[in-house]
């Protein structure tokens, strides 16, 4: 998102994190409802059209989203969209956008309350790991002609018992309504978001052997101080890992030519 649209998501987060700072708010009765107005509003062209048009007035457009909305979510829910509407969006689809981020927002503030929110950003991960390894696995689970029942079943089939509740509910949502982004993309940007809810960037490690777990810390710690921000390690094994580890934040790879950046951390790890 860019111009209007990251200034009105950006609110709408701040209004998001007000409301489920409220711990009598049910965080996954409000990620499902966000999820299903996302799924309306991205089915429902015309209505997203009239919801994001800037030359109507936003409490017009606030009004319009209670009416069509009413009885159907909570009062909660219809605070948050109403706000949403009111604001600018430099595409209707950044509507959607946000809605489908503050649904798994939602989710992700579920398992933090519960403690396990550290565990789904590692299941994740691991499970991205696992469909990137799999083309059937990924043909599975992205094949068009398969039901949404199919897919949300064969998602319990592989993580129901093993993963966290909050992981399958997110993952089943990703599989259900993919809304044109791959499965791994999507994945990606779930465990990003798991990661900006402890205010944290995630690194992705691979490297040759298992790292220790004196490793992971001294590598933890080098990397916040050279970011700036708390890190969160997710970590991959690669025999073929050229010089023995390679990391990645966001879209910047830390090998070859920038590797000096992490000679102190390799000197700290090796002490």
């Amino acid at each position: 998102m860019n111009g209007a649209s990251r200034e009105a998501l950006a609110a709408a987060r701040e209004r998001f994190d007000a409301l489920t700072d409220n711990t009598a708010v049910d965080a996954s009765k409000l990620a499902d409802e966000l999820s299903a107005v996302t799924a309306l509003l991205d089915r429902e062209v015309s209505l997203r059209r009239v919801l994001t048009d800037p030359a109507q007035p936003g409490e017009a457009k606030a009004e319009l989203a209670a009416r069509v909305l009413g009885g159907q979510v909570s009062g909660e829910a219809i605070d948050l969209i109403s706000g949403l509407v009111r604001s600018r969006w430099s595409r209707s689809r950044d509507l959607v956008d946000a809605l489908e981020q503050l649904a798994s927002a939602a989710d992700l503030v579920a398992a933090e309350r519960t403690g396990a929110l550290d565990n789904v950003e590692d299941e994740l991960f691991r499970f991205g790991r696992i469909v990137s390894s799999s083309s059937e696995l990924r043909g599975a689970l992205t094949d068009r002609r398969a039901s949404v029942s199919a897919k949300a079943g064969l998602v319990r089939e592989l993580l129901g018992g093993r993963a966290h509740q909050v992981t399958e509910r997110l993952v089943i949502r990703l599989v259900t309504h993919p809304r044109g982004r791959s499965l791994e993309a999507g994945l990606d940007e779930l465990s990003k978001l798991a990661a900006e809810r402890r205010d944290r960037t995630v690194a992705v490690v691979t490297s040759a052997v298992p790292l220790s777990d004196r490793q992971k810390q001294r590598l933890g710690e080098a990397l916040g101080k050279l970011y700036g921000r708390k890190m969160h390690l997710n970590l991959d094994v690669d025999p073929e890992v050229l010089g023995g580890i390679s990391v990645r934040v966001g879209d910047e790879i830390i090998n070859g030519t920038i590797a000096d950046r992490l000679d102190e951390a390799t000197r700290r790890m090796a002490g």
